[in-house]
C-alpha cells in the first residue's frame, strides 16, 4: 500500500528566488540582519539561502558565533507557514554538525521547539522531529529532551501523528528511555508501544519493539511490561516476516524475560517453539537474543524439561563463526543440563 509522505514544497504562491548572496565575510552578518527585517520576503529569501550555507559546518561555526540561533529562535513562532518550516530546516541542517549540535543545545533550541509538536503544517512538525531525534543521539542533547518536559507529549504523539513522524518519535524516545523511564512510563507508554507492534508498518513495529527494549532494561520498565501484557504480543511478532522485527522483538523479549515474572508469561505465551526456531536458523539476525532468552526460559522445571529434548539445536551452535554465539550456547547448555 502506498503511504503518504510529506512534502518538503514550498506553497505555491511563495517565490523562491534566491536573494543574491553579499560575497566575503559580510554574507552571514547581512543574512542575520535580514532575519530581522520587517519584511516577510526578505526574512524567507534569507532563511532560504541559510539552508544552503549551513551545509557547510565552518558555515554553521560562524552563524553561531554571530547569534543566529536567537534569531531562529523567534522566528520559531512566526505566523507565516513558509518562514517556520524554512527556520526549522535551516535548524535540522545545522543539527547534523557537531558544532551545530552543541550550539542547539546551549542555546536552549530544544525548549523552543516544544511550540511545534502542534504546528498545522505537516513538513514544520517533521523537521522539528528530526531535531529532537538528531539531538537525542548525544547524551546532553537526550538530557535536553527530558529536561524540556517532552516524553509525555511524544508519547502521546504515537496516537495522532503520522507515520512518517511517528518513525522519527520512536527513535527519539529509544535514545531517551536509555537515560531514564519514569515520565514515559506514567505516561503510559508501554499500552500506546503495545498497540505500535501490532501497526502494518514494518518500521513502526520494528521501532516499538526497540523502545520497549530499552524499556525493559530498566527494573521497573521491566514490571511494567509484564504488568501490561506485552509479552504474548512479543512472542506472536517472532514469527514477523521482518528480520529487523524478529530482531528487536527478541531483544526485548530477553530482557523482558530476566525478572521470574517475565520467564512465566513467556512460557505461558509459548514462546519457545517460536524461539528454538530462530535459533536453528543460521542466517537468523536473533539468533544470539534467541539463544539467550531460552538460557532464561530454561531457569525454570519446565523450560529445562523441554529444552532437554532440543540440545542438539544448542549443540550445532558450536560451531557457529560468531565467538558470541558459541558462548551463548555453551552456557544454554549448561544450564538445560544442570541437575538439583
Amino acid at each position: 500500500m502506498a503511504q503518504l509522505r510529506i512534502s518538503a514544497y514550498l506553497p505555491p504562491d511563495i517565490d523562491p528566488t534566491k536573494a543574491p548572496l553579499a560575497f566575503g565575510r559580510r554574507a552571514l552578518p547581512k543574512l542575520n540582519e535580514e532575519l530581522q527585517s520587517p519584511e516577510l520576503l526578505t526574512q524567507q529569501r534569507a532563511l532560504m539561502a541559510l539552508c544552503d550555507l549551513v551545509h557547510d559546518p565552518e558555515k554553521v561555526y560562524q552563524a553561531i558565533a554571530l547569534g543566529f540561533l536567537d534569531n531562529l529562535k523567534t522566528l520559531l513562532v512566526h505566523h507565516d507557514q513558509t518562514v517556520r518550516q524554512k527556520t526549522t530546516e535551516v535548524l535540522s541542517i545545522m543539527a547534523l554538525h557537531s558544532i551545530g549540535r552543541q550550539g542547539l543545545i546551549q542555546s536552549g533550541v530544544i525548549s523552543a521547539l516544544t511550540g511545534l509538536l502542534d504546528d498545522p503544517v505537516d513538513i514544520c512538525r517533521k523537521n522539528t522531529h528530526q531535531i529532537f531525534y538528531v539531538m537525542a543521539k548525544l547524551p546532553e542533547g537526550a538530557g535536553g529532551v527530558l529536561q524540556a518536559g517532552l516524553i509525555p507529549p511524544l508519547v502521546l504523539k504515537l496516537k495522532t501523528e503520522l507515520d512518517e513522524i511517528q518513525e522519527l518519535v520512536l527513535d527519539t524516545l529509544s535514545n531517551c528511555l536509555r537515560v531514564e523511564v519514569s515520565e514515559a512510563l506514567a505516561a503510559g507508554a508501554v499500552t500506546v508501544l503495545k498497540e505500535k507492534l501490532s501497526h502494518s508498518s514494518t518500521a513502526i513495529r520494528s521501532k516499538a519493539a526497540w523502545v520497549l527494549l530499552e524499556i525493559s532494561s530498566h527494573a521497573e520498565g521491566k514490571i511494567a511490561v509484564c504488568k501490561e501484557g506485552v509479552i504474548p504480543v512479543l512472542v506472536s511478532l517472532l514469527e514477523d516476516t521482518q528480520p529487523e522485527v524478529q530482531v528487536n522483538t527478541t531483544g526485548a523479549l530477553m530482557f523482558a524475560a530476566v525478572t521470574p515474572q517475565g520467564r512465566s508469561s513467556a512460557m505461558d505465551a509459548e514462546a519457545i517453539p517460536p524461539l528454538l526456531k530462530l535459533v536453528a536458523e543460521e542466517t537468523s539476525k536473533a539468533r544470539l537474543s534467541a539463544i539467550k532468552t531460552l538460557t532464561l526460559l530454561a531457569e525454570l522445571p519446565e523450560g529445562r524439561q523441554t529444552l532437554l529434548d532440543h540440545r542438539d539445536t544448542f549443540q550445532r551452535c558450536l560451531d557457529d563463526p560468531s565467538e558470541a554465539v558459541q558462548r551463548a550456547a555453551q552456557i544454554a547448555i549448561t544450564v538445560i543440563e544442570w541437575k538439583p
